[in-house]
């Protein structure tokens, strides 16, 4: 392609319409989003590990969603209630991660931010409840532990590890 033709593709091009950032730029952005988020997938094998995984998980969501399904061990305590419970509840000395429904909400980053103001280190999960139980991962409710199959549009069908 010769540069008419490129600056012709990335003018038409909706992906390229903004250029994409330089190499270095994107390492420290793509570097600095590892350090606040933390995948399902990651946070469930570290707490099925053997041992103490490091951290401890908070589900920010209220009590109705809390009881129709959370992640086994997690610490309830919705966003609204941080800033009077956190230090009672949690070790400044161990990181912190947040979760709430799923992508399509943001309680997670809400209360990611309150415990960071608080003086907690926190990371947020990725893909939140909705995709802990897309990926098969076990659950506990009012009535008991649960677990659906996992969505093969989410976790593979074959493997344990998706390769990422």
């Amino acid at each position: 392609m010769t540069t008419t033709q490129t600056a012709a593709a990335t003018t038409t091009n909706p992906v390229l319409r903004v250029a994409p950032a330089s190499p270095a730029a994107a390492a420290a952005y793509f570097g600095a989003s590892l350090a606040f988020h933390a995948d399902v997938s990651d946070v469930a094998a570290a707490l099925a590990a053997d041992g103490d995984p490091g951290f401890v998980v908070i589900d920010s969501r209220s009590t109705a969603s809390w009881d129709q399904g959370h992640v086994p061990g997690a610490v309830h305590l919705p966003t609204a209630l941080i800033a009077e419970q956190a230090e009672e509840l949690l070790d400044k000395s161990v990181p912190v991660v947040t979760y709430c429904w799923g992508p399509g909400c943001n309680g997670a980053t809400r209360a990611a931010l309150a415990l960071a103001e608080l003086g907690f280190q926190v990371k947020e999960m990725l893909g939140g409840f909705e995709y802990w139980v897309r990926e098969g991962f076990a659950y506990e409710t009012w009535e008991g532990p649960a677990q659906q199959a996992a969505d093969p549009l989410t976790a593979p069908v074959d493997s344990d590890d998706c390769g990422c």
